[in-house]
């Protein structure tokens, strides 16, 4: 028992104290699949620790003594200070959990800041977790002899250079991760780097962004040469360079080589100018994605299966959407699938000329699977093919298709327009304002656009719907026909104006059947009381349940039984 207690109580150590090179513990090695006693007794090793709920008050504090720790002891500016506290939470908890969580409420604020007196932090951590660097990659990224910032004063100068230059600080843990040389320059180096893009034609906002997404273009050459060859392939075509960087995706990482082999690619298949500008403006990941390996292959059976390239390109140039990568690995299977039943090769290429733009919609099963559906040899397959391609495919579909992450995941030009509409509410592009509405907004421009349009057609002016959204992102978040419910839910039953929903914004995200009840409740109990007519939509909706049902259930006798006779049919007053 004494051995599984020890065991216990070091698994809580690490669990709760991740180690550092300034840890010793981290030489320990805890294996948790079993114990060999004196007996050679097999014992199971203890299940974990349930996990334990941070009170919000004690990670309130522990923020509290962090900032002012860096700013008093350390020297941090209040800014720097306030930002790294707030944005560390795996810090936050490992210094609650080091502190002591049992430790009451009024002496936690005393206990947590003796602590960071008498046992210094390693200051990387929350610094590095506070720029974007995840807390699994943290000990990869972690200088090795290095305790203090003040330690590596280079790093803090190009910290506040990118920052001074607008570069997001929750961004440049990407810069940190993929060039983290960046962080290394002398003065100004830096600066000269972003002036440089700026000589190119590009605007502040631009060269913030396209370092943030391609952070190896601040290493190296002055400028990057290949990036030179895709301005000046772009500014043929007809593209603003402006544009291309604005649908360009944060997280995601850009290889020009293959946005010029994209170019190139439509170039020699025929392409025109104009008909590339139409392509790529109506079909971003075209350019910015590359086309990939798997275009070519599929290019290369479709050659070797009897198609010329003039046939080929005029498919692609016909059905655009073919290019995409789900297209792509649709018809790659398709074609193994005719080769592998050894099918003629003239009847693929006359099943390819055909049909390709509808096949490669097509998630299809492998052909040993439906030669057992069918119960048919291979030469059957190819006949029951060559009768009718489309039916067969059809038939041979997938129950349940994958998702594609690189279709539905990003889409260069919904996030442009999210970004567009966002920016007419007042938000500064590449600002770290912007990245935190980016979340808080859901759904697409067009979207967005039509739910704001929503408000101010019910009535409201445009510079109060922009500080209601502003305040309350969640009015942006429902549907525009649930919008619809709730307005003449408030004007139609409630009797309200439209103005009411100024000062309580909130009234969109709230239940609609839970308004419903509320307010049914509301209207039995003031026929019966003299309770006030004329409340306000807070105190009828913003309450706590358990405060309504002191306000207004339990002040009629009868209050409850009628209370929950409305829950239970609440559908009939939605209706």
């Amino acid at each position: 028992m004494v051995t599984l207690s020890l065991l216990h109580n070091l698994n809580l150590i690490l669990l709760f104290n991740p180690p550092t090179l300034q840890n010793p513990i981290s030489s320990i090695s805890l294996k948790p699949s079993q114990l060999r006693c004196s007996h050679s007794a097999t014992v199971p090793a203890p299940s974990p620790p349930p996990p334990i709920r941070v009170k919000p008050y004690a990670k309130i504090e522990a923020k509290h003594a962090l900032r002012d720790y860096l700013v008093n002891t350390r020297g941090y500016s209040f800014i720097d200070a306030d930002f790294i506290s707030k944005n560390s939470p795996h810090f936050i908890n490992s210094l609650i959990f080091r502190v002591g969580i049992n430790i009451r409420d009024h002496d936690f604020p005393r206990a947590v800041r003796r602590y960071l007196m008498l046992h210094p932090i390693n200051e990387f951590e929350p610094f590095l977790e506070s720029i974007g660097i995840e807390q699994r990659e943290l000990k990869l990224h972690l200088p090795k002899d290095l305790f203090f910032l003040s330690d590596d004063s280079v790093l803090v100068d190009n910290f506040h250079v990118l920052f001074n230059h607008g570069v997001p600080r929750n961004r440049m843990g990407k810069i940190y991760r993929e060039a983290r040389e960046v962080f290394g320059y002398g003065s100004g180096v830096l600066s000269k780097k972003f002036e440089s893009y700026e000589n190119l034609g590009l605007s502040k906002s631009s060269v913030v962004k396209l370092f943030v997404c391609r952070p190896l273009l601040l290493v190296g050459d002055e400028v990057d040469r290949q990036f030179v060859v895709v301005l000046d392939r772009l500014k043929r075509i007809g593209i603003d360079i402006g544009w291309f960087v604005n649908c360009m995706w944060p997280p995601r990482t850009y290889i020009w080589k293959e946005i010029i082999d994209s170019i190139e690619f439509f170039r020699q298949g025929g392409y025109s100018e104009k008909e590339m500008y139409d392509l790529f403006t109506a079909d971003p990941k075209l350019l910015l994605n590359g086309l990939g390996k798997r275009t070519y292959l599929v290019v290369g059976r479709l050659i070797k299966s009897g198609l010329d390239v003039d046939e080929i390109c005029s498919c692609f140039r016909e059905h655009p959407d073919v290019l995409s990568s789900p297209r792509m690995k649709n018809l790659m299977f398709v074609i193994a699938f005719m080769y592998n039943i050894r099918m003629d090769q003239d009847a693929i290429a006359h099943v390819l000329y055909n049909y390709m733009h509808e096949l490669s919609k097509l998630s299809i099963k492998g052909y040993t699977t439906m030669s057992k559906e069918l119960g048919v040899r291979e030469g059957d397959l190819c006949e029951m093919i060559q009768d009718d391609p489309l039916k067969f495919f059809s038939s041979a579909l997938k129950q349940k298709q994958k998702r594609d992450i690189d279709k539905f995941y990003y889409d260069p030009h919904s996030y442009f327009e999210k970004t567009s509409f966002l920016q007419k509410l007042g938000y500064n592009d590449n600002s770290e304002e912007m990245e935190i509405a980016m979340k808080m907004f859901i759904g697409k421009g067009d979207k967005l656009q039509e739910r704001f349009d929503c408000l101010i057609e019910a009535g409201l002016d445009y510079d109060t719907v922009v500080e209601m959204v502003k305040r309350v992102p969640g009015v942006l978040n429902v549907r525009k026909t649930l919008m619809l419910k709730k307005i003449d839910f408030l004007k139609n039953t409630l009797g309200f104006p439209i103005e009411a929903l100024v000062g309580y914004p909130t009234y969109f995200t709230n239940n609609l059947d839970q308004m419903y009840a509320r307010f049914a409740m509301y209207e039995w109990l003031k026929k019966r009381t003299d309770i006030n007519p004329e409340l306000s939509l807070t105190t009828i909706f913003a309450t706590s349940e358990k405060r309504f049902l002191e306000m207004f259930v339990n002040k009629h006798p009868e209050g409850p039984t009628t209370w929950q006779a409305i829950n239970s049919l609440s559908d009939k007053f939605k209706n």
